[in-house]
């Protein structure tokens, strides 16, 4: 099938598709009796050819439609709905493009039909009257977003930044109104009501050119670290403020880059002058759901990795904004709050504590507000697919708090999750503020069918509210914070979770014929890195956590069975393949342990040291995971595994975690994610940042991460002795030359120094946050109108949908008088805010 010919760039599905029926109309005919059979029915792609082959029986016959373009066109189809006498198919040729056609199984024509007519065509399988409701409801964001500028290639999704600065670049050549846009942006900075950069003596671009001519003139005779100081009230004679930089040599540089930008402008200066314009000092992070804490909260309900995720985030977003800040010849203290959930009942975490330092920062705070109803403060945990009934007045009281703490507004907002990106987008509009989310995982695309299953698996998961908050989200934010390429638009195979949501059904309800468009520049991939001050390289030896050695040493190699590991390992020589995930089918543990069972040579040259999970099954409260702790006991026995495997139980110490990744590679041993499916893949960078040499799943983040057989390895999950021995062979060529571990090794450094540290990621979400700020002067009207849309599918649809989620009766009595509510005004001037007053920083 791998021959079977594209289409040409102009050819669409409907015009080639009649052509490819009538090459093997015989064979079509029965095939398609074959595919109405049943009647009413979804069809995935594996279906399709499942009964294809049943109708073509003789295999010459079937690999020669299949290898023409009937069998690319299959191959191009994501689902079918059946509908008989038609079945409309959902193609996908590429990343982003869809077309859709329905075929008429007695005659075989062709029509091309619109996303709307599919959904319909989905919505006749379970619910016949409502898709036939002339009046049900229809979303449409593509209507009111039509003027908004769009990515044209599959290939460059996810390079908003880089799409914004070019068609900056082309604006601002276009016409002096477009840069007199950016003088008056300019004029709205301030910090606490002083001005910054530019006052009202330059407020046309004719004299801030002029002006920026006589400056730069007379800084050009000063010595390069003269401070902004001994030139300050001159320059503030001239109509410039505060905010150009710290020295002359860097006030001069900016100066110099603001005027290209006005002269001549290119995307490489627009991205340097917005990387240096002081506009974020106060940042708000929504993290709603879960025990979110720094201590003794992994592992509880709905709390993992998204916890580590915002606080490294948070680390990182202050060193980046206080040497951005010292470079700007500021002497500002920036703010960074996290957001999230009181708990009453804190399981002996800080979960009941206000406000919480966070560590390794010195102006970064946990900021919790509890959920209230009219009965009072709810005391206890509750879902992350029970919080919808919430979130409204948890918005308002955060507001209020925040205002109060912050004394103004944040500077920019960014949400975590479903539950903390609808909170941002709430607040971002009360406010005025610039939006950005991150999504970490759309629930959507990993039930398959969730929307035409609503009525199925809705009184569970209240996915109707959780669909459509994501969809509230996605439109409000000015730019959209992903892991990788594939979180947006998925590969050549597989949408992407965000692409599942251009166009879907939730029958009974709404039916979305245009939800997110993935070419829109607010998409962008930041990939997160590791904590580096706990994730180095094993080599550094005067860092190494030499505390650790004893307990690893026992960990790894003690002969014991106990409830922290059983299994041994004989030879302590040899090497350590090393994998550490949650025990569920997904990350595919028990698929690495079978492989290594299975390939002799492999046991012969390593040892597998597996970290997951616990050990009795009977003591696990989740059904997947006592399976896979099942499975493994099953899987040790078989291929008589003892003193070849540790299985440690799941370790959350990541002190210790990075340690015994060091000791790993002193073994010079290699790390393996052999996941099924992995988003991002953060163990990867854990291990790479270590000096581990990686082998990863070839499906989702992974592949993005390593340059296979570069900077570590692809494995295909699917295909376990393929992998095994590529695995294998590479123990093989370090046995034969032990350079070569080493190279991988550095080389696996390489990638991570250049693509996925913290810094990286702190520098662009900041660009981001400037950039897109001035982004969304230039759209106003645009972006008002697109709000009073949203704000009525949130009125009319979501504050119903709400009312079906069960409201927890566990509400302790309200405490002490709720203090007065802070009215959203920002003092104009102050030397602290009550934040800093409070922690002295």
């Amino acid at each position: 099938m791998a021959t079977a010919p594209a289409l040409n760039r102009s050819e669409s599905i409907a015009d080639s598709m009649p052509e490819a029926l009538r090459q093997s109309r015989y064979h079509m005919k029965k095939c398609f009796a074959k595919y109405i059979e049943q009647g009413k029915r979804m069809m995935k792609l594996h279906n399709l050819m499942d009964e294809l082959e049943k109708v073509i029986d003789d295999p010459a016959e079937r690999n020669h439609v299949l290898e023409g373009l009937l069998g690319y066109i299959l191959c191009t189809t994501m689902e079918a709905a059946v509908v008989p006498p038609y079945i409309a198919f959902a193609t996908r040729q590429n990343p982003g493009f869809w077309e859709y056609v329905k075929v008429n199984a007695n005659d075989l024509s062709v029509e091309g039909i619109t996303a709307t007519e599919y959904l319909k065509f989905k919505e006749m399988i379970v619910d016949e009257c409502w898709a036939k409701d002339e009046y049900a409801l229809e979303i449409d964001f593509g209507a009111v977003d039509f003027s908004t500028p769009r990515l044209t290639l599959s290939s460059s999704i996810g390079n908003g930044l880089s799409y914004v600065s070019k068609f900056l670049t082309s604006k601002l050549n276009a016409t002096s109104a477009s840069a007199q846009c950016l003088v008056d942006y300019l004029l709205t900075l301030n910090h606490q009501g002083d001005k910054l950069m530019i006052n009202e003596t330059l407020s046309t671009v004719s004299k801030l050119q002029a002006a920026l001519v006589v400056a730069e003139a007379s800084i050009s005779s000063l010595p390069t670290d003269t401070p902004y100081e001994s030139f300050e009230l001159r320059f503030k004679q001239w109509g410039f403020e505060k905010g150009w930089g710290d020295t002359a040599e860097r006030v001069s540089d900016t100066m110099r880059t603001l005027s290209e930008v006005l002269q001549a402008p290119d995307p490489l200066n627009i991205q340097k002058f917005f990387g240096r314009v002081p506009t974020v000092f106060n940042i708000v992070l929504f993290s709603v759901h879960g025990y979110f804490g720094q201590a003794d909260v992994l592992g509880l309900p709905d709390t993992g990795g998204q916890v580590v995720y915002v606080l490294d985030q948070v680390v990182a977003f202050e060193e980046e904004m206080l040497q951005r800040i010292k470079q700007q010849g500021l002497n500002i203290k920036p703010q960074i709050l996290v957001l999230t959930r009181l708990i009453p009942d804190a399981k002996g975490t800080k979960c009941n504590q206000e406000l919480e330092p966070i560590k390794n920062t010195k102006h970064s705070h946990i900021l919790r507000v509890p959920f209230r109803t009219e009965k009072g403060v709810l005391n206890q945990w509750v879902s992350r697919f029970d919080i919808y009934p919430y979130l409204e007045r948890y918005t308002q009281d955060a507001a209020d708090k925040i205002v109060e703490l912050m004394e103004g507004k944040p500077d920019l907002i960014i949400g975590n999750y479903t539950d903390g990106n609808l909170v941002a987008s709430l607040m971002a509009r009360k406010l005025g503020i610039t939006l950005g989310t991150i999504a970490h995982a759309l629930e959507k695309t990993k039930y398959e069918d969730s929307d035409i299953k609503l009525k199925e698996l809705d009184p569970k998961y209240h996915f109707s509210c959780q669909f459509t908050a994501d969809l509230i989200a996605m439109n409000s934010a000015d730019f959209i914070i992903t892991s990788t390429y594939q979180e947006i638009a998925g590969s050549k195979d597989k949408p992407g979770q965000y692409e599942s949501h251009s166009a879907f059904t939730l029958p009974g309800l709404y039916r979305v014929a245009s939800g997110i468009n993935v070419f829109d520049p607010k998409f962008n991939i930041a990939a997160p890195g590791a904590d580096q001050s706990v994730y180095f390289p094993y080599t550094e030896k005067q860092k190494r956590l030499t505390a650790f050695r004893p307990a690893i040493e026992e960990l790894l190699f003690s002969k014991v069975d106990n409830d922290e590991h059983v299994g041994y390992l004989e030879d302590r020589k040899k090497p350590i393949l090393f994998t550490m995930a949650r025990l569920d089918t997904v990350k595919n543990t028990s698929g690495l342990t079978e492989w290594y069972g299975k390939n002799k040579r492999l046991r012969s040259l390593v040892n597998l040291v597996v970290v997951g999970g616990s050990f009795d099954p009977t003591k696990s409260k989740d059904r997947e995971e006592a399976a896979e702790i099942k499975k493994m006991h099953m899987l040790i026995e078989k291929y008589q595994l003892k003193g070849q495997i540790r299985w440690i139980a799941a370790q959350t110490d990541r002190y210790r975690n990075s340690e015994l990744y060091r000791t790993i590679a002193d073994s010079k041993g290699a790390f393996v994610q052999p996941a099924l499916y992995e988003a991002f893949g953060l163990t990867v960078i854990e291990a790479m940042n270590c000096g581990l040499p990686t082998f990863a799943t070839n499906q989702g983040g992974p592949a993005e991460i390593i340059v296979d057989g570069v900077s570590g390895f692809h494995i295909d999950p699917n295909n376990g002795d393929e992998s095994s021995n590529k695995i294998a062979n590479f123990f093989q060529k370090c046995r034969e030359d032990p350079e070569y571990w080493n190279r991988i090794s550095v080389q696996g450094l390489n990638r991570i120094y250049e693509c996925y540290t913290w810094k990286i990621y702190a520098n662009k979400v900041l660009n981001m946050g400037s950039i897109y700020t001035f982004w969304r002067t230039l759209y106003r009207d645009q972006k008002q109108a697109k709000q009073r849309y949203i704000e009525t599918f949130y009125n009319l649809e979501f504050r119903n949908l709400v009312k079906n989620v069960p409201i927890r009766k566990d509400e302790t009595p309200q405490g002490p008088k709720e203090r007065e509510k802070v009215k959203p005004q920002i003092s104009q001037r102050r030397s602290q805010s009550r934040l800093q007053k409070l922690f002295g920083a």
